[in-house]
């Protein structure tokens, strides 16, 4: 078990919009997997109940309180898990909503586990596809071994199948080395220099 010097904040982002939701589900379970590796503090940030204060926002001044509470922690976080139904080919529309308000150098060198959750096999690339391409932007850390789950994955709530949950540990397992690295947050002087 990793044990840095203080408590790695870790915060999962779902882009499911119903309740119960799969992405969700497997974000909590992937947050778990983490937990038992490393002392941390974990926040599940589900989209679905932002939706409201999201829509029709332009830019992040015209955000209310609670949704720029989220993208802060998001931004702080030392360490992320994103999760995300696939909606006709790629993430849902409200997930890269909410990733278009995150500051675009905030997330340099933070580890993302990608996950995606989706009705056949058929959109199993949508991690390697839209979401490592998404978080490249932000010059994150993604994970080597991203997670796809499909509807027969799930049973009563939670993680049902063995494949899965296997699959979900050694991503974990593949991870926490990187998990410990030193991250470098780009200065606002540092960013305009580069310019």
């Amino acid at each position: 078990m990793l044990s840095p010097a203080r408590p790695l904040r870790i915060v999962a982002v779902s882009g499911g919009l119903q309740r119960p939701s799969r992405a969700a589900t497997l974000a909590q379970h992937l947050l778990g997997l983490i937990g038992e590796n490393m002392r941390s503090e974990q926040q599940l940030i589900e989209l679905g109940e932002l939706a409201p204060q999201l829509a029709g926002a332009l830019w992040r001044s015209q955000l209310p309180e609670v949704v720029e509470r989220q993208l802060v922690a998001v931004e702080r976080a030392d360490v992320l898990v994103v999760s995300t139904p696939v909606y006709r080919g790629s993430n849902t529309g409200l997930f890269k909503h909410f990733f278009d308000f995150i500051d675009q150098d905030a997330l340099v060198d933070t580890p993302i586990l990608l996950a995606a959750t989706g009705g056949s096999d058929r959109h199993a690339l949508v991690i390697d596809h839209q979401l490592r391409p998404l978080f490249s932007f932000f010059q994150a850390r993604t994970l080597p071994l991203g997670i796809y789950a499909t509807d027969r994955d799930f049973a009563d709530g939670r993680v049902h199948s063995d494949a899965l949950i296997e699959r979900a540990r050694l991503a974990v397992r593949r991870a926490m080395p990187l998990l410990a690295l030193p991250r470098h947050r780009a200065t606002a002087l540092e960013t305009a220099a580069a310019l």
